[in-house]
């Protein structure tokens, strides 16, 4: 039986990747029987299935090969989920019921587990006339802040929270307002945000040319490019957002670029997809490849990582066939091109293994080196794929060997493209792989260096007590297991110590055979200046990036882990109480201590009365359940549902002051009431206040101050107040003088009825 490498990966394991029953009783027994389930699945689509069946799960046992989270949760469980990670939802009209048609599309596809992308740059700028209505377009900013209020209702499948990107071209009227919307910290929460930056606007920047907005033919506005340049990179210096997709870029590399145009990414910026787009994920685990790690003949094996990429590549087309899709048109677009995401994940730890230091010229060499063998590696194989079960039948010889992509790929690929045809028309894609890293060792996720090399994790026990566990890097303890308490040599570099054009020169390397994209941060230090920061978005340019995302650590953002005494990195908390994570969810005391408060909402009859219990831990206390009651029926079942989310989220531990974030973050579209003398956005965030109250005056939380959703309605409630007070039996402040008395325009209601 497989002895996972640390707690932590046997905890992932266990709550995100092992079969259970409904009631929580395990069906895998061990991870052995999770990649016996995976490999049985994706082996059920092949006419041969006992043949491939063992081969696939030779793959992935040691944690070789790692399909993404979706497969490895869903395959074979029957389950109505999709094993797809990412999708580009269709083209969105610039009408409103077309606009509306595409929410509910994406709503149906976040229900089933998938993270979206949407380019919103198709609809009309604020204040463009809206013909046949006699008003003005309200712009694309607005209906971005109603996706953002359905993902926040959606859960989706895997007790994952919902992830969007959206996109907005450079040139688009409203691109200024589209950078900035996130420097509200309660705005538009859901998603990433990238600007589709073209080669003309980069040539424009560089020659300092004027730029014009254009929507339809018409421009709006003209302005200097370098002045919207400077934009983008001041939010993204201040606030980690927007990050920039060298568009053009992408869609001349593309191998479909004779019969598709890309406008949009995935929620992470690793899949430029077409309308319809899907892709699913898999990642070799180069840490697991190398032998004789820190040796004198350390190298990674060719002939098993070829052998290994044949296989990966043949179990990730088989999840084409294997899967479900939200859509039709998801589904459709999927199997008539079979692209797929190949990539890598521990390649800073295989190059610390074999003695380079990430970052260095050497080392951008040899994942260069790599990146190709696993690129000619896959194409072969897609190429035998096609041979046994055709090309995708979108493939065109004449028009893919002429795409920008193909040009690099060796002679003998593309000869045996021309004659045979492929399989899968992309095959590379570097994704985040924090989840299954940890699960396979805590090797590097990704193409990412090395963040932290080892970190003390206080895990919090049924019984309430805690211990500690140490969390450390593959890499690291294949060092200790080899090489004793001897030092770290210099060439072990982190996150922190690289230089940002290091990172740039590595994802560069590994981009050249990429056929999709990467995600990647490159980390910057806190007190970088801004024309050094320009500079790193300028060399990714430069460089033959597809896109670029920094991070530097600031007030606005804050810093996600900070710095021990030890000079390691260790989990930082942003709450008054220390934040602690449990293996498995706490058992409940038979009695509790906890508070009752009483809300009266003014459009319901009857109060809301909600009970917040602690647990006690170490004299501090922490909220361990929720109940809401009420008379009023008509509340009953979300209540119900609400009550039981919440407290399982409490039981879990950790961080939870984010309950507080998404409820007090949610508006009422019909607009929502003045609570002593308080603007609430809705009745669910009037519940997030209370909750937050609570927390505060026990000392789990330092002190309130969550930001509000901006609720569309507040500038003309706000005005309506002004005028006279909110109706007494819907609390809407609509009354108006009629007929000798104040009527209420939204319910009717009248003083003299």
């Amino acid at each position: 039986m497989t002895r996972f490498a640390a707690p932590i990966a046997k905890q992932i394991w266990d709550m995100k990747y092992r079969f259970k029953q409904a009631d929580g009783k395990p069906i895998d027994e061990t991870v052995e029987d999770s990649w016996r389930r995976i490999a049985r699945a994706l082996a059920a689509v092949e006419t041969a299935s006992a043949d491939w069946e063992p081969k696939f799960y030779e793959a992935l046992s040691g944690f070789k090969f790692l399909p993404a989270g979706r497969i490895t949760a869903g395959a074979g469980t029957e389950r109505s989920v999709t094993l797809f990670n990412c999708f580009v939802m269709g083209t969105i009209p610039d009408s409103m019921g077309g606009i509306f048609d595409m929410l509910k599309e994406a709503a149906l596809t976040m229900q089933q587990g998938g993270g979206i992308g949407y380019d919103f740059s198709t609809i009309r700028p604020k204040g463009a006339k809206v013909k046949g209505v006699a008003a003005d377009a309200s712009g694309p900013l607005s209906f971005m802040d109603v996706w953002d209020a359905m993902c926040r209702t959606i859960m989706s499948a895997g007790s994952r929270r919902g992830a969007m990107m959206a996109t907005m071209r450079c040139d688009h009227p409203d691109i200024l307002d589209f950078i900035t919307a996130k420097r509200d910290p309660a705005r538009l929460r859901m998603f990433n945000v990238s600007v589709l930056v073209t080669d003309a606007f980069m040539a424009a920047v560089k020659a300092d040319d004027p730029w014009d907005l254009v929507f339809e033919g018409q421009v709006y506005y003209t302005l200097r490019a370098v002045e919207l340049w400077d934009q983008i990179m001041n939010s993204t210096f201040e606030f980690a957002e927007p990050g920039v997709i060298f568009i053009d870029r992408i869609n001349q590399a593309n191998n479909l670029n004779y019969c598709e145009t890309i406008a949009a990414t995935n929620p992470c910026g690793e899949q430029p997809l077409p309308p319809y787009g899907a892709c699913l994920l898999g990642s070799i685990n180069m840490a697991r490849l190398v032998s004789d790690p820190f040796g004198d003949e350390a190298q990674l094996d060719d002939a098993v990582l070829a052998d290994l990429v044949a296989t990966a590549v043949r179990m990730m087309d088989n999840v084409v066939d294997a899967s479900r899709f939200p859509l039709e048109a998801q589904q459709r677009e999927a199997e008539a091109k079979r692209r797929i995401g190949l990539g890598v994940t521990g390649l800073a730890d295989a190059l610390l293994m074999v003695g380079l230091r990430y970052g260095s010229v050497e080392a951008a060499a040899q994942t260069e080196a790599w990146m190709h063998q696993i690129a000619r590696a896959a194409y072969l194989a897609s190429v035998e794929l096609a041979k046994e079960k055709g090309a995708f039948p979108m493939f065109d010889a004449e028009g893919y060997l002429a795409s920008g992509a193909m040009e690099q790929m060796d002679a003998d690929v593309r000869d045996a493209i021309a004659e045979n045809g492929i399989r899968n028309a992309l095959l590379t894609s570097i994704a985040p792989t924090g989840t299954i890293s940890l699960y396979a060792g805590n090797v590097s996720s990704g193409i990412e260096p090395v963040f932290a090399y080892a970190y003390t994790r206080k895990v919090l026990q049924k019984d309430g007590t805690r211990s500690e566990e140490e969390v450390i890097d593959y890499a690291v303890q294949m060092w200790r297991e080899k090489m004793g308490d001897a030092e770290l040599p210099d060439y072990f570099v982190n996150a922190q110590t690289l230089a940002p054009l290091e990172h740039v020169r590595m994802q560069a390397a590994a981009q050249k055979w990429i056929d999709s994209s990467i995600s990647k941060t490159i980390n910057c230090p806190e007190d970088i200046s801004f024309e050094a920061f320009k500079d790193v978005y300028m060399a990714a340019w430069d460089q033959g990036c597809k896109g670029c995302t920094t991070y530097r650590p600031n007030a606005v953002t804050g810093s996600v882990l900070s710095v021990s005494e030890g000079g390691e990195k260790t989990p930082e908390a942003d709450t008054g109480a220390e934040v602690v994570y449990i293996s498995e969810p706490l058992s409940r005391p038979e009695a509790l201590e906890g508070q009752t408060y009483k809300v009266k909402w003014p459009d319901s009859e009857h109060a809301l009365y909600i009970t917040v219990n602690d647990l006690l831990l170490n004299g501090n206390r922490r909220p361990f359940e929720v109940f809401i009651n009420s008379k009023n029926m008509e509340h009953f079942a979300w209540t119900v549902a609400l009550t039981r989310m919440i407290s399982a989220v409490f039981r879990r531990g950790g961080d939870v002051s984010f309950v507080v974030e998404e409820l007090k973050a949610v508006f009422d579209p019909r607009g929502g009431a003045w609570v002593d003398g308080k603007y609430i956005p809705s009745i669910l965030a009037a519940i997030g206040g209370v909750i937050e109250h609570h927390m505060v005056t026990t000392g789990f939380l330092s002190g309130e101050g969550m930001g509000l959703k901006s609720d569309p309605q507040a500038e003309v409630v706000a005005l309506q107040k002004a005028r006279g007070g909110a109706c007494s039996s819907c609390g809407q402040f609509d009354l108006r003088m009629v007929e000798g008395c104040m009527t209420c325009g939204s319910c009717g209601y009248s003083k003299c009825g």
